[in-house]
């Protein structure tokens, strides 16, 4: 592993730094990420380089925008290196027949990431929930 590439990963603290799904807790390895896509221009350097996992990494794609499903606007996507998650988002706890754990978007941003990149689909937020009971996923409010 590069020098770099070490260095987002400690940054990260080993997060997904979208979704912040715990690295260990899955066989494959995440991605090092490019925020801002090389063909947008956008540099491989520590500003520009996030710890994503391999979802929010494919469903992102080069986007820097995606549309804010409150408003129908478009919204800059989250910018790690930039923004303070807690400030886009925020975990919440659903107790039912399958309790769930659903990222929510408290921004254009925070709402168009959520989105985009598809944190409550499918059985995210159950694995996330999951994943909180043993103590690898950490709820942020």
């Amino acid at each position: 592993m590069t020098e770099l590439a070490s260095l987002v990963r400690r940054r990260a603290e080993d997060c997904c730094e979208y979704c912040r799904f715990p690295e260990r807790a899955f066989r494959r390895p995440f991605h090092i990420e490019h925020i801002v896509a090389k063909q947008h221009g956008g540099a491989t350097d520590e500003g520009n380089l996030a710890l994503a996992c391999w979802t929010c990494n494919w469903k992102k794609g080069p986007n820097l925008t995606g549309l804010d499903p409150a408003t129908g606007e478009i919204a800059t996507l989250f910018h790690p290196r930039k923004q303070a998650w807690t400030e886009h988002f925020r975990d919440v706890i659903l107790i039912g027949d399958t309790p769930s754990i659903e990222i929510q978007g408290l921004t254009p941003t925070g709402r168009a990431t959520a989105r985009l990149l598809g944190f409550n689909e499918e059985i995210r937020p159950a694995l996330r929930y999951e994943l909180a009971h043993e103590a690898l996923y950490m709820i942020r409010k």
